[in-house]
């Protein structure tokens, strides 16, 4: 039986990623003598990718991944306009309003009291908590809690801390990768619903399980927690 109700946070239950790639778009404008937006994206994803142990997720890793790409690609003729522009553009992404998606609020307002509910999301802290506070959705949740990464281990670390075991977590979230499969490796149970907008680093490849119901709309969790789920 679920006990409790985990819930990812970025493109889950606001929009995240489609800001990111707006940015990365007028990034590449700046840096348009240099490459093309394919050519460039490329060589961003690579950098974010090897500095990804170091400085983690969220928005200021992207900024030093997107002024050290610029730096590359120009051969280190970046100029202090377009210095300050970079930073900006990507500084823009901090003011994240985190409206939440269509019908988010009012399913959260109607499992709340029904199970735990907890909010569990990766990336910077202090960016993440604000954007839990511009939300307004802190108060749908038991507990909120910002690990490095989401794997087997920080889903293990979460059943602990509950006391609860693996079968009585279900996870809902819109990253494959970060928010179903390592739950469903663990033994809990996972609601997928796929955003319209994907990084690349969240894609792998996706496959059925008997734990695991794929929604179209937040709102359809509801259903398949009374009719679906054990």
């Amino acid at each position: 039986m679920i006990r409790v109700l985990a819930f990812d946070a970025d493109d889950t239950l606001w929009e995240n990623e489609p800001l990111f790639r707006e940015a990365e778009a007028a990034w590449a404008g700046v840096l348009r003598d240099y490459g093309t937006l394919e050519s460039l994206s490329a060589a961003l994803y690579a950098v974010e990718s090897s500095n990804m142990a170091e400085l983690g997720y969220g928005t200021k890793a992207f900024i030093i991944s997107l002024l050290e790409t610029a730096i590359q690609v120009s051969g280190g003729n970046l100029t202090a306009a377009q210095t300050s522009e970079i930073i900006r553009i990507g500084r823009r992404i901090l003011q994240n309003p985190a409206v939440p998606l269509p019908g988010v609020e009012e399913t959260l307002s109607s499992l709340h009291g029904r199970f735990r509910m907890v909010l569990l999301t990766k990336g910077d802290a202090l960016e993440q908590r604000h954007k839990v506070e511009r939300s307004g959705l802190a108060r749908y949740f038991d507990l909120v809690d910002i690990v490095p990464q989401k794997t087997v281990r920080e889903y293990f670390e979460l059943c602990r801390r509950l006391d609860i075991g693996p079968d009585e977590l279900l996870m809902v979230g819109n990253s494959f990768k970060s928010d179903i499969a390592p739950v469903l490796e663990l033994g809990g149970a996972g609601i997928y619903i796929p955003f319209r907008v994907t990084w690349e680093h969240e894609k792998i490849e996706e496959y059925e399980h008997p734990r695991l119901r794929k929604a179209a709309e937040f709102k359809d969790i509801i259903d398949i927690l009374a009719d679906e789920l054990p």
